[in-house]
């Protein structure tokens, strides 16, 4: 399973990016906002760290708008994915957009209807958000399960981006499944590094080591 982050943060994006474990990056509106800068230099500057798919969204809500403003973003790189809302003129723009060569990620899909809708309108990547799903005590699991059911029986070309994670078991659970991708907060991904074990076993075998080595100076 490929990892994306979910952060349009610099340092964050480049910390997990040294790692080596970081597959593209997602962004949204939100995420550029609060990093307070103009929203094509952020998007640049994050282009030029991954060279995997950079998820960058529009904000028109009419397909003439969203079109034109996918234009104009795919210009940034050519790694470039245009976010579109799951909406009927989203998916007009999806239909457009893929035509011409502009790859595509379908977002705020809460449903397995909309997956299959966003499938066959020929998205690049289509992402549920599990999350939310959670908090409205509904079963993103089982949801997420029966989408990745839809995309494998049919072959359809769109991958699954597990989005809006919680908590580092919705990552065990998407990689369970199968999904091709999980997009994941900066503090998700730090959480999933460590455990307590480790560090108990860490600190015992650098006690272990620092005793050997007072015996042999004491010899």
């Amino acid at each position: 399973m490929k990892f994306f982050i979910d952060t349009a943060n610099i340092d964050q994006i480049r910390e997990m990016q040294e790692l080596g474990i970081i597959d593209g990056v997602t962004t949204n509106p939100s995420l550029l906002s609060k990093e307070g800068a103009e929203p094509i230099e952020q998007l640049e500057k994050i282009c030029e760290i991954v060279d995997g798919p950079i998820s960058a969204e529009v904000v028109g809500l009419t397909t003439e708008e969203m079109v034109k403003e996918a234009r104009d973003l795919s210009k940034i790189a050519p790694n470039i994915v245009i976010k579109i809302p799951m909406t009927k003129d989203g998916i007009k723009a999806v239909k457009i957009l893929e035509k011409e060569g502009i790859k595509t990620n379908v977002t705020l899909v809460f449903s397995q209807n909309q997956v299959l809708i966003a499938a066959k309108a020929g998205a690049s990547y289509i992402s549920p958000f599990i999350g939310r799903l959670m908090d409205n005590g509904q079963n993103e699991i089982d949801m997420l399960r029966e989408s990745m059911e839809i995309i494998n029986a049919y072959g359809f070309k769109s991958e699954i981006i597990v989005a809006s994670i919680r908590n580092a078991r919705h990552v065990i659970e998407a990689a369970r499944i199968g999904s091709h991708i999980a997009t994941i907060p900066f503090a998700v991904l730090e959480k999933m590094f460590k455990h307590p074990r480790t560090d108990e076993g860490l600190d015992a075998f650098l006690k272990d080591w620092e005793k050997l080595q007072d015996k042999l100076k004491n010899q």
